[in-house]
């Protein structure tokens, strides 16, 4: 199973959007996807969840964790770096259980011209950390609102090619 993880609870956001054309990709591939946007998270997640606690709310995105084997996660640019759910996101799942040794893509985008280099950077630390295995084709893809189409499709030869490429890589990897 592959996790698409879309990395900011931000409403409507372009992360939402590249996360479901990832999805559809993948589905039209074959593989087995499925995506969890940090908009579903517990709205009491830092008071419930954290610190080795446990709400109920939480337990069956623990449970979707726990059964990954891949995940990409589709992180926007904030404030130079990665939002800070996502992180509060990783620190709420059960350490080292829910990632350790398992296989991870990484795609930044941002609405400037660096597609979220240091942010993809920042959070590969993470995954170091937590022994979540990398693949090395992490994408960045910048200027995020003149990339997808009305459908919510990438349309730009370039970003079809490295998109494609990674999620064949990710399918392998």
């Amino acid at each position: 199973m592959i996790t698409i993880i879309s990395g900011t609870n931000r409403p409507n956001s372009n992360t939402l959007k590249v996360s479901r054309y990832y999805l559809k990709t993948l589905q039209q591939l074959g593989a087995e996807a499925q995506l969890f946007s940090l908009e579903s998270l517990p709205e009491r997640l830092i008071a419930t969840d954290l610190y080795g606690k446990r709400s109920p709310e939480f337990e069956p995105i623990q449970q979707m964790v726990a059964n990954t084997e891949k995940f990409l996660f589709i992180i926007p640019e904030y404030n130079g770096s990665f939002p800070g759910v996502l992180k509060t996101f990783i620190d709420a799942c059960e350490f080292p259980d829910s990632f350790y040794n398992k296989k991870a893509a990484l795609t930044g985008i941002s609405s400037g011209k660096y597609g979220n280099i240091r942010g993809i950077d920042h959070f590969s630390g993470i995954c170091g950390y937590l022994h979540l295995n990398v693949l090395p084709l992490r994408l960045h893809i910048p200027a995020i609102k003149y990339e997808l189409n009305e459908a919510g499709d990438f349309f730009k030869e370039d970003t079809l090619k490295f998109t494609n490429d990674q999620i064949n890589k990710l399918i392998k990897f």
